[in-house]
């Protein structure tokens, strides 16, 4: 499980190769000049999403959480982050295509209750989840109706104040295999299972379990996340990061 140093702060990535996976944390709630500083730097396509939000905090969250990415790939492709390019693939997954990059770039982001958490890797796939522990969600409701018997079982068999984390546990495991996949809603979520007692390491039973790796993650109190990443070999850094003030 990875646990999040709070002193682990880098200004600017570093390079990454073949057997790294990076991940960042960082908050989303801004400050109106950096709000705007990032904002300035998305594609016009990202300012339509953005504006499209209901309420403001929504809105912030998007164009924060949209603009760290530019910020953080810019650093690794050396490119400005107004002038990025995303590619997709072939289920619509982005990517950064070689520029100056040394290979294309592959990222997945996830942001919840004002945080978020980005994965960068190159040559491989991987996708990230992170969601806020609500305890007021009906967890055993929807783990009946969309979990597979196994996850539901052992859900039910845990004590009633442990259930809300590992409903959230679950979840985040299944959401990070299928945004690692990069094929959405095409994958059952009864087709494949995940472990999610809490306290115990994450586990990934499905028809091409060895073709990746889960991680649990834990980037603060009363947040449950998950990473799963093509391959068994890669060495994993993490870091906090801070839009500048």
């Amino acid at each position: 499980m990875l646990l999040w140093d709070d002193s682990a702060t880098l200004l600017h990535p570093q390079a990454i190769s073949y057997p790294e996976i990076h991940v960042w944390r960082a908050p989303l709630t801004c400050s109106p000049y950096a709000l705007a500083a990032l904002e300035a730097t998305l594609s016009s396509d990202e300012k339509i999403r953005a504006a499209r939000f209901h309420f403001p905090r929504d809105r912030d969250s998007f164009i924060a959480a949209r603009g760290i990415l530019r910020q953080l790939l810019a650093g690794y492709a050396h490119i400005p982050p107004a002038k990025l390019n995303f590619a997709t693939g072939p289920q619509g997954k982005p990517y950064l295509p070689a520029q100056n990059a040394p290979a294309p770039i592959t990222f997945n982001l996830s942001h919840s209750h004002g945080l978020a958490l980005y994965a960068f890797a190159v040559g491989r796939e991987l996708g990230i989840d992170l969601e806020f522990i609500r305890p007021d969600i009906s967890g055993e409701e929807i783990a009946t109706r969309y979990f597979a018997p196994e996850e539901v079982a052992e859900l039910l068999a845990l004590p009633a104040e442990q259930r809300p984390e590992a409903f959230f546990l679950c979840w985040t495991r299944k959401e990070a295999y299928i945004k690692a996949r990069g094929e959405g809603l095409q994958i059952p979520l009864t087709t494949f299972r995940v472990s999610l007692t809490p306290g115990q390491p994450g586990l990934l039973t499905s028809p091409d379990a060895s073709r990746w790796t889960l991680r649990a993650l834990t980037p603060g109190a009363g947040y449950a996340a998950a990473l799963v990443a093509e391959g068994h070999d890669y060495q994993l850094s993490h870091w906090n990061y801070h839009p500048p003030s």
